[in-house]
């Protein structure tokens, strides 16, 4: 009797929230502070959305995330003020799915989640935990204008709907993965060509015998760096072809181990590993572990996806007490042969990295709603990327980009960076394709020693190198389904297998390792996961073409 009780009264909460949205009870804060003369509320933003006060709480969804609380920098104290909006951080603890799930069970859920696209989202979906926001893009400005149609439409969860606000979303091409390497090492050793695999390799030995303490290739957390390199093996891939456990050849997806590509990177990645020449911990390590090598300099060469957050940390902590050391960014190391411009590191979709949704618990979802339309809109994105106005900046340009005033310029370049990257923490609806832009005519007022080294690695070399792999989004199935069962045990193949292939003792033992793996995974149902891959793969191709 509780647990049909509890259904009905949430059944009852979407219901009243769903009639006062039709009755005009969730009207936009424009006629509401229009209608009573509070012009300096700020509900009316410079770039037309309709916001109005109030208070929601916020779940981040990982492990790794501790929100900070709000109104105690400088951008969301400026948005308690000035726009009357307070978000109320709901922590992890470190244990993000366990929190997640007692939430869901107790029926305590936050007003908003944010986590990665996929099977979380859609089960919630099915459990009608979630609001549906498509009247809320018909009726704000600033995701109708920046976010492309084809993104919304891979958004859109299988009822049509969609529940999901992109964040780092794109029209452009972005990307931070990447390789560096640490600048007083290179110059000593003569700055030698680094450009194919084996030139890679004749270096990592020279490091190796000249720096005893120095771990000559870093390859981030839990070895997050090793699958990159299988963008080098082969033109026109990423590691994103790893993780759908198939490599695209026409319109079909073909097993990964059956892809050469990967079998040599698996054996360049073994022989690196046996001669000392990669952290021997590797798949094991921490973050914390991975920036304090990082940020003292005991790294000689780095290759992860997101480079450019551990480039810029570690060169501002070098460069700190020496301006001529620090982490230089190169272009990605390839296999000899094939065309460098065709040769990615990463991989990225239109559709962003994060989303978040609003669940059913909130008492107001679209002023939720409303609040992170003009999050992505200008205004939004200067004050949660640049700070407010006054701070860094007064005047903009003739695009709408900050002006860097006097402040901006004089205040050194690792302590202004650390205060922005606070307000970034903030930005849950990241438009990159307007920050870019802005980013790259602030930078382009400033000096060389003023500018940015993360803006400096994107606009030469990372975003560059980032594949766009849109089309294959949404192809992951949920997990409790029975093609969500073959999934998790055919990664239970390949993390297995993966690890053997790392730290085998020979070629030979990599090459029966990944038989092996071949052999399991196709028992184990990987024909029938690529068959489910390759049909929404082609399903999302119809829907990007159909916007075209």
């Amino acid at each position: 009797m509780r647990i049909r009780l509890k259904w009905v009264s949430l059944l009852l909460v979407c219901l009243l929230l769903l009639l006062t949205a039709c009755s005009g009870g969730g009207k936009s804060g424009t006629s509401q502070d229009e209608s009573e003369g509070n012009v300096n509320t700020g509900a009316v933003t410079d770039d037309g959305s309709g916001i109005k006060p109030t208070t929601f709480s916020f779940y981040g969804n990982y492990d790794w995330l501790t929100t900070a609380p709000w109104g105690e920098n400088e951008a969301t104290k400026w948005i308690q003020e000035n726009r009357k909006v307070t978000v109320e951080p709901v922590q992890s603890g470190g244990a993000a799915a366990e929190k997640l799930n007692t939430m869901i069970v107790s029926g305590d859920l936050p007003d908003v989640i944010f986590t990665d696209r996929g099977s979380m989202v859609e089960r919630l979906v099915q459990a009608g935990r979630l609001v549906a926001l498509d009247e809320y893009y018909e009726k704000y400005p600033n995701f109708k204008k920046y976010v492309k149609e084809s993104t919304l439409n891979l958004l859109r969860s299988d009822d049509g709907k969609i529940y999901q606000i992109p964040n780092w979303y794109t029209s452009g091409q972005f990307g931070n993965g990447g390789w560096m390497v640490n600048k007083d090492i290179y110059n000593a050793l003569g700055r030698p060509k680094l450009e194919t695999f084996e030139d890679l390799y004749q270096y990592l030995l020279l490091v190796r015998d000249k720096y005893p303490d120095v771990v000559p290739l870093e390859v981030g957390e839990k070895g997050a760096g090793l699958e990159i390199m299988y963008g080098g093996f082969k033109e026109n891939s990423t590691s994103k072809f790893i993780s759908l456990m198939g490599y695209p050849e026409g319109d079909k997806l073909l097993p990964i181990y059956d892809d050469p590509a990967f079998e040599e990177m698996m054996l360049y990645i073994n022989m690196l590993f046996r001669e000392r020449l990669v952290t021997q911990d590797a798949l094991q390590q921490t973050q914390d572990a991975v920036k304090e090598k990082v940020n003292t300099g005991r790294v000689a060469v780095m290759v992860e996806s997101n480079i450019t957050t551990y480039g810029a940390e570690g060169h501002r902590a070098l460069t700190a007490g020496n301006p001529d050391s620090g982490y230089e960014i190169i272009w990605p190391v390839h296999k000899a042969g094939l065309d460098k411009n065709k040769v990615f590191v990463s991989g990225f979709e239109t559709l962003g990295w994060n989303v978040n949704v609003i669940t059913t618990k909130a008492k107001d979802p679209e002023a939720i709603f409303a609040y992170y339309d003009w999050i992505t809109g200008p205004e939004g994105q200067k004050v949660l990327f640049f700070g407010p106005k006054g701070l860094y900046w007064d005047e903009e340009d003739a695009d709408g980009a900050p002006i860097p005033n006097e402040k901006y310029k004089t205040t050194p370049a690792n302590e202004r960076t650390e205060i922005m990257r606070k307000f970034e923490d903030f930005n849950w609806a990241g438009n990159t394709t307007f920050i870019d832009t802005a980013k790259m005519s602030l930078e382009a007022s400033l000096s060389a020693n003023q500018k940015s080294w993360e803006t400096v690695a994107q606009s030469t070399v990372t975003w560059k190198t980032a594949l766009d792999i849109t089309e294959f989004v949404n192809t992951d199935p949920v997990a409790d389904t029975e093609i969500g069962i073959i999934a998790q045990n055919i990664q239970n193949i390949h993390t297995l297998a993966f690890a053997q292939m790392v730290q085998a003792k020979s070629d030979e033992e990599v090459l029966s390792a990944l038989e092996t793996a071949k052999k399991n995974a196709k028992k184990a149902g990987l024909g029938k996961l690529l068959e489910f891959k390759i049909e929404r793969w082609q399903e999302n191709v119809q829907k990007i073409n159909a916007t075209k």
